[in-house]
């Protein structure tokens, strides 16, 4: 067993500011790999001598690798930042054209929406009979469903830059502009609005 005060992981060594690019070119090999004894993994575990580590951060490769990586760093998040502004001016900018259906046409189509989705159940009442609220829950969703085109908007943008706020938007403007076009179902839209965010 090795005296781990002497050493640092891996995780410690990215706690001091090292990348794992740094790393691999700066340090190399681990000075101690195997299994860590505490608990089961797949993933060997890596340890560094302190000493090494210190010595490395105080060399001018070091500062240099370091000051790259920052300037990188930044950059990748001003292309994000740029690319999500220019997502979310797209989606206000966009004009959204909802279908303008007769009203037992919509009702039609809702239903029927409805059915292939798999959500008739053996002995679901018809349009007629529905749940109150229902038709008007359904027609919505077909709207919606039939505005999803729109979400092309969001490509390009990936996991945590912007994607959850552009989303938001896009719902809302969807949900307003359908709540335009069917005073109707301007009450539902508002609901799902402050409920899906």
């Amino acid at each position: 067993m090795t005296d781990r005060t002497t050493y640092v992981s891996l995780a410690g060594v990215r706690r001091r500011g090292w990348t794992d690019a740094m790393v691999r070119d700066l340090l190399g090999t681990p000075d101690v790999q195997g299994r860590d004894p505490r608990r089961w993994s797949l993933a060997p575990v890596r340890l560094y001598l302190l000493a090494r580590v210190e010595t490395v951060e105080r060399t001018p490769e070091f500062a240099e690798t370091s000051e790259l990586s920052r300037v990188r760093s930044s950059a990748t998040g001003a292309y994000a930042e740029r690319r999500r502004a220019a997502v979310l001016t797209a989606i206000r900018a966009e004009p959204i054209e909802v279908p303008r259906l007769p009203g037992p046409e919509l009702e039609r189509r809702a239903v029927r929406h409805r059915h292939l989705l798999g959500a008739r159940s053996p002995g679901a009442p018809e349009p007629g009979g529905a749940p109150a609220g229902a038709l008007v829950r359904w027609q919505v969703s077909y709207l919606r469903h039939a505005l999803s085109r729109y979400e092309a908007l969001l490509d390009g943008l990936y996991g945590e830059t912007g994607r959850g706020e552009a989303e938001r938007l896009l719902r809302r403007r969807l949900y307003e502009t359908i709540g335009v076009a069917y005073p109707s179902l301007a009450r539902e839209c508002r609901r799902r609005i402050a409920v899906e965010g």
